[in-house]
Order: C-alpha cells, then structure tokens, then sequence
C-alpha cells in the first residue's frame, strides 16, 4: 500500500514541478500537439473512406435489397472507424514518446538536474537512441497486444467475464503505461528494457499507483496532450526511486603546500603554541 500511494505521489509531484516551470510545460506539450495532429488527420481520412472500404469489403451484398445492404455496410464503416479509434488510444503514448525522444530526453535531464544525483550523459548518438526507444516501444505494444487477446477470450467467461477481466484489463494497461513513461529516463541509467520491467514488476503497487490513474486520464486525448510533460517528469521521478544514482562526494581542497598542523606545547598536551 505504501508503494501503491508513493506512485500516486510521484503522478502529482510530476504535474507540480511542470506547473512550476510553464515553459517546460509548453516544451513538453509540443510532441504530444505533434502527434495529436497527425492521428486527427489519420482519423478524418479514415472516417471519409470507411464507407468506400466497407463497400470494397462486401461485393457479396451488391445485389442485396434495402435496407440490408446499407445496414451492413453502415455497420462495418463504423467497425472500422472504431478499430482505428481503438489503436489510436493504445498507440497514442509511443508513438509521442517516440516523436519526443529528444523533447523528453532534455525533461528527464532537467529534473534529474534539479533534484540532484542526475546520470552522466551517455554518448549514444540520437538516431540509435531513436531506433531503441521505437524498438522498445513495439516489444511493449506487442506484449499488450498479446494480453489483449486473451483479456478478450476471457470476456466470454460468464460473470467473471464482466468484472474481473475489465479490472485486469485496466491494471494491465496501467502497468505497460509505466513501462512506457519510464523508459526515457531508465534508458539514461542504461537500463535494457527487460531489466526495466522487472524492475517495475518487483515494485508493482508503485507502478499501478503511477500508471492506473493515468490511463484513465489518457482516455480523453486533450487530457493527454496536456498531462504528459507532467506524466513524464513523474516518471523520471519514479525513475529515480528504482534506480538512485548517487552524487560523487565533493573533493575535499587541497591543503597550501606550507600548511602543517600545530604541535602541542611541551609539558602541556592540551595547549597549542
């Protein structure tokens, strides 16, 4: 329960140390503006050729009379359309992680400077950390895909079907939201992503506590775009509690090259010349 409230903790002190800082704020929405824009126009195409596509799909229902035609046809038009919106929520995330890598990268470096005890700076080159964070972000999506599918054969579970399997559902999805928001400053600790899922697994009640609320919030996409900076400096937080990196002690300053230590006062020990 304490790491389930520390998660909850490090989710709010995120949005805090953004909404302290407005121009890193702004920074950290540009990614999100990005890749917003770029799903609504994926989604208009999609719906304005959805009905074409549904028409392509059934030649079999040409000859069929009103009003069946135009009910499957309508029907597998808003399918379509649905499956897109579908994938657009669960990709939403990567995908802005991925477009924000150097975006996010400079966030964590900030936070980590400004809480103390930041990693050194790794000389990976961009295009290899760009290939790494989309390489990750696929293994990630491909895994919850994975959990999709039998999340979906369990909803013809009777009862359990209807309770138990959409509260998997949302503790899973809040758990790989982790993964995701937290790989830009693990990266930086130069953590492998397996590593950092075990890591996160070992600390689960911490996880579901940062990543449970937030999927919840990433459901409305306007919500998204404006609670990421704040969801990303949060996990650099979290980042931090997994993996602390320590300061290297200050240098004590060297003594003059005259210096020596007073010798004590013959016949008294105590007393200095």
């Amino acid at each position: 329960m304490r790491d389930l409230a520390a998660g909850m903790k490090y989710l709010i002190e995120g949005q805090k140390w953004v909404g302290r800082r407005g121009h890193w704020w702004g920074f950290g929405m540009l990614p999100a503006l990005l890749t917003l824009a770029g799903y609504a126009v994926a989604l208009a195409f999609l719906g304005g050729w959805s009905a074409d596509l549904a028409a392509w799909a059934t030649p079999f229902a040409d000859h069929w009379g009103s009003p069946w035609q135009v009910l499957l046809r309508d029907a597998l038009a808003v399918i379509v359309f649905g499956a897109g919106l579908l994938i657009a929520v669960l990709t939403f995330t990567a995908v802005t992680l991925a477009v924000g890598q150097p975006f996010y990268e400079s966030l964590c470096a900030k936070v980590d400077e400004s809480e103390g005890g930041a990693p050194a700076p790794t000389e990976t080159p961009f295009w290899r950390e760009l290939w790494v964070a989309v390489r990750d972000s696929a293994y990630v999506l491909a895994r919850v895909a994975g959990f999709g599918v039998l999340l979906f054969l369990g909803g013809f579970i009777p009862l359990a079907g209807q309770t138990i399997v959409p509260v998997l559902g949302f503790l899973i999805s809040g758990f790989f939201l982790t993964v995701e928001l937290t790989a830009v400053a693990l990266q930086r600790r130069g953590v492998p992503q397996r590593e950092r899922i075990r890591l996160l697994r070992s600390r689960l009640g911490l996880a579901l506590g940062f990543g449970a609320p937030l999927f919840l919030a990433f459901l409305i996409p306007l919500v998204t775009v404006l609670a990421m900076p704040g969801a990303v400096a949060g996990a650099t937080l979290l980042a931090r509690d997994l993996v602390p990196t320590e300061e290297p002690p200050a240098a004590e300053p060297p003594l003059p090259p005259s210096y020596a230590p007073p010798r004590p006062a013959p016949g008294n020990p105590y007393a200095t010349p």
